[in-house]
């Protein structure tokens, strides 16, 4: 069987995979979560997974040689809604077991040709931007080369999703010219991004690469269109409790909604509960609303505040409910026949602990899968 070969660490329910598409061999695939297991053998069997702490794993554990590694290691440490540990917090710091594992396999003359490793935006400023610069120092003295990149999800799937890609590729390994950029793109890089490059220590700085992307294509699908009229896993709040939910709303968002009812069609709006400052500084609880036609970034529920819901206006009718799982997997780009857990929690929980699939495909077609199979490619010098 062809194609080039990955381990997936952090598999969750294989999204990562769902994006690499059968072109790509898994090898191996990891998680330490039950209930992700159980959701990964559903749709991709269990044959290639292992349940397991990273941590636990040695070199041994891992068949064959990989030309990639997926990882999207846990963000809870990282992101907005965690803790702000960092990469020192429990969750965020499995990264330096996914570390030790590369740096087994190089020992054993295994090492992976490429490493592509996703996570929150939170990383390239979390601690001050020093869990940046240890993640890239980390990639260093493995023995790669390295560089980063930052795609919203919005540009494949009516979801706003940003996230941190970073792809590193083995010192040793030739790198096709087109796969370089001179400079920074401003279509996949954030301005967070470009300060922490910036910040990077000199000898770091020699070891950066800017990977070209083309540009981002055109997304045709509005969240309007992945809306199930009678969702099986939810249910429409009834008049009070939807009342309940506007006066929850600051007048700018309530303007919104008034506006939706003014223009007579129908309206689908994406609708979080948010804690915020009022005016004397205390703590409010506000709902907040969006009609641009795209969902906001999907969240594991810790909260009811982490779930995200929809308004629909219609003929002068307002209603609302929660997002429903198969909505839910449909912002992630994942296809119908994608198999989700029966317990609605435990579907949000997988989604919004995913990675989008077609960001994936995305980067592995414009980038991963050159690098993966330019073996005999001319060496291209990166200063």
């Amino acid at each position: 069987m062809g194609g080039p070969s990955y381990y997936e660490f952090f598999a969750g329910g294989g999204m990562a995979r769902a994006g690499l598409g059968p072109g790509w061999r898994c090898l191996l695939a990891n998680d330490f979560d039950a209930a992700k297991a159980r959701a990964y053998a559903q749709n991709w069997g269990g044959e290639d997974f292992r349940l397991e702490d990273i941590h636990k794993l040695t070199a041994d554990d891992l068949p064959g040689r990989a030309d990639l590694v997926w990882a999207s290691f846990p963000c809870q440490d990282l992101s907005l809604a965690g803790t702000g540990k960092g990469l020192d917090g429990a969750r965020s710091g499995a990264f330096f077991g996914l570390a030790a594992l590369i740096a087994g396999l190089r020992a054993q003359g295994r090492a992976p040709k490429l490493l592509a490793l996703e996570n929150v935006m939170g990383l390239l400023t979390s601690n001050g931007g020093a869990d940046f610069i240890a993640l890239c120092r980390a990639l260093q003295k493995l023995g790669y080369r390295f560089g980063a990149l930052t795609l919203d999800a919005v540009h494949f799937t009516p979801q706003s999703r940003p996230r941190l890609f970073v792809v590193a590729i083995d010192r040793v390994q030739p790198i096709p010219g087109d796969c370089v950029a001179p400079a920074r793109s401003p279509d996949w890089t954030s301005p967070r991004l470009a300060r922490a490059r910036e910040n990077l220590p000199g000898d770091l700085a020699k070891d950066w690469i800017w990977w070209r992307l083309p540009a981002p294509p055109l997304r045709n699908l509005a969240l309007a269109d992945v809306i199930d009229p009678r969702p099986r896993d939810v249910e429409w709040l009834d008049a009070q409790k939807t009342t309940r939910l506007l006066d929850l709303m600051a007048p700018l968002h309530r303007a919104r909604v008034e506006a939706a009812k003014a223009s007579g069609g129908k309206m689908v709006g994406a609708l979080y509960r948010r804690t915020r400052r009022d005016e004397n500084g205390g703590r409010v609880q506000r709902a907040e609303v969006r009609f641009d036609g795209v969902a906001g970034c999907l969240r594991t529920p810790a909260g009811g505040s982490s779930r995200q819901s929809i308004l629909v206006v219609e003929n002068g009718r307002i209603r609302a409910r929660l997002l429903s799982g198969r909505e839910a997997a449909r912002l992630m780009g994942l296809p119908e026949d994608y198999l989700l857990p029966k317990r609605y929690t435990d579907a949000c929980h997988l989604l919004g602990d995913g990675v989008v699939a077609p960001v994936v495909r995305f980067l592995a077609e414009h980038l991963l899968e050159p690098l993966a199979g330019a073996p005999t490619a001319p060496l291209l010098a990166v200063e």
